[in-house]
């Protein structure tokens, strides 16, 4: 593997992965690093069982888990603006990523801060000294004796592709960062253990080299679910990398002018001032590999296929995008996240639903509705036309918050008879499958006859209404609810107690199919390769149901235009990211790489009035919130200020 000498030489200084931890420890006690129940590093790698778990350990560390509290305390859901809540004692001490939403971020103690693992965050670094420790040992073949050669060349390439995914994690967050290519010694002299953060191209350069090494040890796909679910395969490897280059290639870290003065106590500079455009080929480079390797790793787009249902051919399409966060282990699924709880998974289906919406049952459940879709994500979604709603020049725009009377022929999306926002009506499928609204139907598996022919699982929430505001906690602040992350067997129970339902724990999805391809699209249209990634963006609508771009721009759009032109293209892509991608932690990254965070999360969060038991009350624009978003500061996270004092060698993020 090829690596930069003079950064290896860097590192190898600081080879301080164990000051890391001294920061958030106080030096106190970074020994105790492996499984439970095991009692020494030694004792841990003399056989495969221990070996194993201490595997799992080096797994346990995901960004998609919330360190402690509810499952919805994580920076996925209420970090940026696709979501919002209410104010109350009983969760805003609990949800540090809404506090860095209201623009609370400090220096003295960051919210969610995967730098020292505090907040609703794990130790990054921790994790990163683990997998140091268990490549170690494991490459050592005089240990392990009962390991066999290709299963140790497998759980090498796993904890190298996870050792890389926690340095691209804090590469995302906090920009330059120091780079831990082994575990600090025991007994390392303090000044060892000063680290430097190292310049963001080295970064990059280091963990794509790292993924290359693992990615050869790796198996395409995962073929027995039994027993591999979860684990990492090729495919995934790639996909990383994929996203590591188009992150590398974006705004935020490509030739950005903000940080031209970002220098370390030494003066060397940590931003390249210039503009690089092979980063956009490095990433085409990479995204082609991932899709062949995906494809010989047997992924494929999922579509629901549940033949026993008899359904419509757009609550179908709704099922596709339904299905590809919720039905576990589809064939869509690169890399899913299994170590969270069926408790945190209940909490994140619970906190989504729009109180009780299977009208058969009389009794309110309670603990619902508490995160909210923002009325941005709801207009975000296109037309049923397939073009966004404000260049759909057949599509009423200016009148999107008039109301409207549902007639028959919306029955499969909205209850016939009811009254609801324009905005609501005349939709692209994908915003129904994933955004439930007041009226809105709501299929499920328990359905009555099994169809979506039915009038009893849907929305009602106004004010005192069973999914509106019933009490002075757990309630639904914007009228949008994030159907798409609710498992379609969640089933509430019988007429028994508040809080009593099933549910069918499934892998939140890290890396989907859906997500390469959107990266890999945004890479050839940066690279003047147009015709290639609409090929691509044309898979995925029409596994939405919707014609091909330039067909619907052509035909609907006021912008006929548009995708003929990089800047047309790229602002196609970026939408599609968006929809596609809606309330899956994707967004809160995309708008900082493109930074148009500093425009987009400088407008104001809006809702219906979830006070209004009245269609004329509740459907009046309400402000929530009027979010600030401190440009360049608040692109990265800040490192906490009692880890300068005590590595000096370590600088502060522009701005903080």
């Amino acid at each position: 593997m090829k690596r930069n000498k003079s950064m290896i030489k860097r590192g190898l200084q600081h080879l301080a992965l164990g000051s890391m931890i001294c920061l958030a420890l106080s030096c106190k006690d970074y020994v105790n690093v492996v499984p439970d129940g095991v009692p020494t590093i030694d004792h841990a790698f003399t056989n495969k069982l221990e070996a194993e778990k201490f595997l799992h350990k080096c797994y346990s560390y995901t960004f998609s888990r919330a360190h402690s509290g509810a499952g919805v305390a994580n920076i996925m859901f209420t970090g940026g603006d696709e979501f919002w809540t209410y104010r109350g004692s009983d969760n805003y001490d609990l949800d540090s990523p809404w506090k860095i939403a209201l623009g609370e971020q400090s220096v003295t103690r960051p919210y969610v801060n995967f730098w020292d693992g505090d907040r609703h965050a794990s130790n990054f670094w921790q994790a990163i000294r683990e997998c140091n420790i268990f490549l170690e040992n494991i490459k050592d073949e005089s240990k392990v004796l009962d390991l066999p050669k290709d299963q140790r060349d497998r759980w090498i390439g796993e904890v190298q592709f996870l050792k890389a995914y926690f340095h691209f994690c804090l590469l995302r967050m906090y920009g330059p960062i120091p780079i831990m290519d082994v575990a600090v010694p025991i007994g390392a002299s303090p000044e060892e253990m000063r680290v430097k953060r190292q310049p963001v191209d080295d970064v990059v350069n280091y963990i794509s080299d790292l993924l290359d090494e693992a990615s050869g040890k790796l198996p395409d796909g995962i073929t027995n679910i039994t027993t591999e679910a979860g684990r990492i395969s090729k495919t995934a490897a790639l996909t990383l990398k994929t996203k590591l280059w188009v992150m590398a290639a974006s705004p935020l870290f490509n030739g950005n002018p903000d940080y031209v003065n970002f220098k370390d106590k030494e003066g060397i500079q940590l931003f390249n001032p210039n503009y690089d455009q092979t980063k956009w080929e490095k990433a085409v480079a990479a995204g082609k590999a991932a899709i062949e390797t995906a494809q010989l790793g047997n992924h494929k787009l999922y579509y629901f296929d549940d033949l026993t249902y008899k359904l419509s051919d757009s609550t179908a399409i709704q099922m596709n995008i339904r299905g590809t966060v919720t039905e576990k282990w589809n064939s869509e699924l690169i890399w899913g996240i299994t170590n969270h709880s069926e408790v945190a998974i209940g909490d994140i289906q619970n906190a989504n639903l729009a109180g009780q919406i299977d009208n058969r049952i009389t009794t309110t459940v309670d603990w619902t509705s508490y995160l909210s879709v923002t009325m941005r994500m709801a207009e975000l979604f296109y037309s049923d036309n397939g073009v966004p709603i404000n260049e759909d020049k057949d599509y009423d725009y200016q009148g999107r918050f008039d109301v409207k009377t549902a007639t028959n022929d919306d029955r499969f999306n909205i209850v016939p008879g009811h009254t609801t926002a324009k905005l609501n009506f005349n939709r692209e499928n994908r915003f129904y499958g994933s955004v439930a609204f007041d009226g809105a139907k709501w299929f499920m598996a328990n359905s009555p006859n099994k169809t979506d022919e039915q009038s009893v699982l849907y929305v009602q929430g106004k004010f005192g209404q069973k999914g509106g505001k019933v009490r002075d906690s757990y309630y639904n602040v914007t009228g949008y609810w994030a159907k798409k992350l609710v498992n379609w067997r969640f089933q509430q129970i019988g007429t028994q107690a508040n809080n009593k339902y099933s549910t069918e724990k499934y892998p939140r999805p890290e890396m989907r199919l859906a997500d390469l391809y959107l990266l890999y699209a945004e890479a050839l249209n940066e690279t003047d390769q147009r015709a290639e990634a609409i090929q691509y963006l044309d898979l995925i609508r029409q596994r939405a149901g919707l014609k091909g771009v330039v067909e619907s721009w052509a035909t609907h759009s006021t912008r006929p235009n548009k995708p003929t032109s990089k800047e047309g293209l790229r602002d196609i892509i970026r939408q599609e990211r968006g929809i596609e991608l809606a309330f899956e932690g994707h967004r809160i990254w995309d708008l900082r790489r493109w930074k148009t965070a500093e425009i987009l999360q400088n407008q104001p969060i809006r809702g219906w009035d979830y006070n209004g038991s009245t269609t004329d009350v509740y459907y009046r624009v309400r402000v929530l919130h009027n979010m600030q978003f401190n440009a360049p500061r608040d692109y990265f996270w800040p490192i906490r200020e009692s880890n300068l004092q005590t590595n000096p060698n370590l600088v502060q993020n522009p701005g903080w």
